[in-house]
């Protein structure tokens, strides 16, 4: 069997895997804020060159088509796909959703089917070993719900606007969420306030704070290009409050770091609800924990009374990948699904 290259394009991240006879062998997540231009996905894909070297098929999907760099989606999945082909000088398989896989040609002809239809391919990988589960992926960026019921994903919405509807995705993850998105109100020395907005500190912050930020997973720039120790995480936090470090203690601060983080995962309980209002699941169905968020998804589904499984166990990884395996789901899914297809 091949060994089958997966990618996921995301605006912030370039996530590649590899599989080889439906084992997850490989995996990276590399920057790349595609909001500066198509030369980050170049360098991005000039950085992932030794894992990908092997590969003899190439699997596709993404959700980069969605930032700032382009007009419409439309354009963007077009001008991804063609970026792709050309530099990795291959046919690419696209992953179209429902449809499965489809060649470069059929995918640039109708791109609505490939734009954001991540989320779609994790779920289906899920569904071939988990009849009934929902499938929670939390990002750095956005959080993912997915029912999968009789072995078979069941969104109600399939695109950013209905699911956004539907509560099936919310925008809200693990590091890159501005602070002021996430509440308009916490509590700082047992007082509760209103925060100020400005892209003053991010969820990385919070969790900086917390101590609870996983090694490796904040790629990115903080918001005032200062450096991401404890006490500069705090500076930035403290603005939100409208005010300086030592306006509070320590222990204050992470106080007010954990009312952030609580409320955060308040919403995506909340969204959790309605989808399963709309789509029952019997209460032993497992949640299928993935993202960088995964740890904080398991806690919700403990307080759910579900069990909970690792995306990276379904994906068959190797010891070595398979935390990132987890971290990296709709990139581990298109490789697996084309390996096997």
């Amino acid at each position: 069997m091949a060994i089958t290259a997966g990618y996921d394009v995301g605006g912030a991240h370039l996530k590649v895997t590899l599989a080889e006879d439906g084992r997850t062998i490989a995996v990276r997540q590399i920057p790349c804020p595609l909001w500066r231009g198509m030369q980050q996905l170049d360098a991005a894909l000039v950085e992932a060159v030794a894992l990908i070297a092997r590969a003899e098929q190439h699997a596709v999907t993404m959700t980069g088509e969605l930032c700032e760099l382009f007009p419409d989606r439309q354009t963007g999945v077009r001008e991804i796909l063609s970026h792709l082909a050309t530099e990795l000088d291959a046919d690419l398989r696209v992953y179209m959703g429902l449809r499965g896989f489809a060649d470069t040609a059929a995918a640039m002809a109708e791109p609505a089917a490939v734009g954001s239809m991540n989320f779609l391919a994790s779920a289906a990988l899920v569904a071939r070993s988990l009849p009934d589960a929902l499938l929670i992926d939390m990002g750095s960026t956005t959080t993912d719900i997915i029912p999968i019921a009789d072995g078979t994903p069941c969104p109600r919405g399939l695109t950013d606007g209905d699911r956004l509807r539907t509560g099936e995705l919310v925008y809200t993850g693990l590091t890159r969420t501005d602070v002021s998105v996430v509440a308009q109100r916490a509590s700082l020395g047992g007082i509760e306030q209103r925060l100020a907005a400005g892209g003053f500190a991010n969820m990385a912050d919070v969790r900086r704070v917390l101590g609870a930020l996983p090694e490796g997973v904040d790629q990115h720039a903080t918001l005032d290009g200062r450096a991401t120790s404890v006490e500069e995480s705090i500076a930035r936090l403290a603005r939100c409050f409208g005010r300086d470090t030592g306006d509070a203690s320590l222990e204050d601060w992470r106080d007010a770091a954990r009312d952030i983080a609580d409320r955060q995962l308040a919403d995506v309980r909340a969204a959790i609800d309605d989808v399963l209002a709309g789509t029952p699941l019997a209460s032993g169905a497992p949640v299928v924990a993935a993202g960088v968020g995964a740890a904080q998804i398991e806690a919700i589904a403990h307080a759910l009374g579900r069990p909970t499984v690792r995306f990276g166990t379904l994906a068959n990884a190797a010891p070595d990948c398979e935390e990132w395996a987890t971290r990296c789901a709709p990139a581990v899914a298109v490789a697996l699904l084309a390996d096997a297809d």
